[in-house]
C-alpha cells in the first residue's frame, strides 16, 4: 500500500520537478475523500541545499534515515547531476529500498542517480531524450529507451522530462490506488488523467536539418476526419508520398506511427466528449471512429487503465453515470 514518500535532493536540486512530487504526493486532499500521504522531503548532502535557481536554497530536517521506511522514494532531476558522483550513503540506500520492494522513480536527470547505485543495469529505462546517448554510454547495461515518457521496470520506474514525472506520478497512483484515485489528483492538478509512458515525448526532436514539416496537412485532414477509416495508402496518396515514406516521415515528425496517433487523437476526442456532454457511448463511440461502444470500452481501457463509464463518472460525478 503506498502511503508514505519520500522526495531525495542534493545540491543543484530542480525546484519544479521536486514541485511536481510536492504537488501529487505532499498536499492535502482529503477534502475530495483522496488519500494523504506522509510524504517528506530528505537531503543527502546536508540540511541546506542549493538549487540551479540563483539566490533560491532549500531546507530540510529530513535526511537519508528518512527513506528507510517510504513506499515510494523520489529523486527529481538536478544541475550537473550528469557528470557529478553521489554520496555512497544516498546510493547504499536506494539499493537498499529496491532490494525490499520500495518503489524508485527518477524525474528527468534523476535517472543518473539511479544509474550510478546500479539500479538500472539489465532495466529498460527513459530518459530525456537529449541525455539517452550520454546515460548509455556511461551505463552501458541499462537498456535506455529515449522516445518514451517513462518506464517502469517494477521496483524502478524512470521518467523523461517534468511533464513526464507528472505522468509517472499518476500512473504509479493509478496502479497502487486505482484509476479514480488518479483521475482526481489530475483533475485537481488540470493535467491529462493518463499518458501511457511508450507514447513518444512530444518535444523538439533533433531530426535532421533538412526536415521539414511535410505531414502537417494530413494531421489537420486526420484530426478533422477522426470518425472516418482511413488506411496508410490513403493518407500517403493525400501527402503525395509512397507508403513507405509517408510512415518513415511520419514517424520522424511526430515520434509515432499514424495508427497509435489516430488512436490517441480518438480517445482524446472520447474523454473530452465524456467531460462535456451527456451523448450515449454509442453515439460517442461513432463520433471518435471507433464503430461500437464494444470498441470504444475496449481502447479506452487500454489507453487509461478505466472505463469511459468510470472516466465519466470521476469527471462530472455518479449522476453521469
Amino acid at each position: 500500500m503506498l502511503t508514505n514518500v519520500a522526495a531525495v535532493l542534493l545540491d543543484g536540486a530542480h525546484p519544479f520537478e521536486l514541485g511536481v512530487v510536492c504537488e501529487v504526493f505532499g498536499l492535502d486532499r482529503s477534502d475530495d475523500g483522496l488519500p494523504v500521504y506522509d510524504f517528506a522531503v530528505a537531503s543527502a548532502e546536508g540540511p541546506d541545499l542549493a538549487t540551479h535557481v540563483p539566490g533560491f536554497t532549500l531546507s530540510t530536517p529530513y535526511g537519508l534515515d528518512r527513506l528507510e521506511e517510504a513506499d515510494l522514494i523520489v529523486v527529481p532531476a538536478g544541475s550537473h547531476y550528469i557528470g557529478r558522483t553521489y554520496p555512497p550513503e544516498l546510493l547504499d540506500s536506494l539499493v537498499r529500498a529496491a532490494d525490499r520492494g520500495t518503489k524508485v522513480l527518477s524525474v528527468c536527470s534523476g535517472v543518473f542517480v539511479l544509474g550510478a547505485a546500479g539500479l538500472l543495469d539489465g532495466r529498460r529505462c527513459a530518459v530525456h531524450w537529449r541525455h539517452a546517448e550520454t546515460l548509455a554510454k556511461r551505463h552501458p547495461r541499462a537498456k535506455v529507451e529515449p522516445d518514451v515518457l517513462y518506464v517502469d521496470e517494477d521496483p524502478v520506474i524512470t521518467s523523461a522530462g517534468t511533464a513526464a514525472g507528472i505522468d509517472a506520478c499518476l500512473h504509479i497512483v493509478r496502479k497502487e490506488q486505482g484509476p479514480e484515485v488518479a483521475n482526481s489528483i489530475a483533475r485537481r492538478m488540470v493535467v491529462p488523467p493518463h499518458r501511457d509512458g511508450g507514447q513518444a515525448q512530444y518535444v523538439a526532436r533533433p531530426l535532421p536539418r533538412s526536415q521539414c514539416d511535410t505531414v502537417g496537412e494530413v494531421l489537420v485532414w486526420m484530426d478533422r476526419h477522426l470518425d472516418e477509416e482511413v488506411t496508410v495508402e490513403q493518407l500517403a496518396t493525400r501527402a503525395h508520398m509512397s507508403p513507405r515514406t509517408f510512415a518513415r516521415r511520419f514517424q520522424q515528425e511526430t515520434g509515432t506511427t499514424p495508427y497509435r496517433w489516430l488512436l490517441r487523437q480518438r480517445v482524446l476526442l472520447a474523454q473530452e466528449l465524456l467531460e462535456a456532454t451527456d451523448e450515449t457511448m454509442d453515439f460517442i463511440a461513432d463520433r471518435a471512429g471507433f464503430g461500437t461502444a464494444a470498441a470504444l470500452r475496449h481502447q479506452f481501457v487500454r489507453s487509461l487503465g478505466t472505463t469511459p463509464h468510470a472516466y465519466r463518472r470521476t469527471f462530472r460525478g455518479p449522476q453521469a453515470a
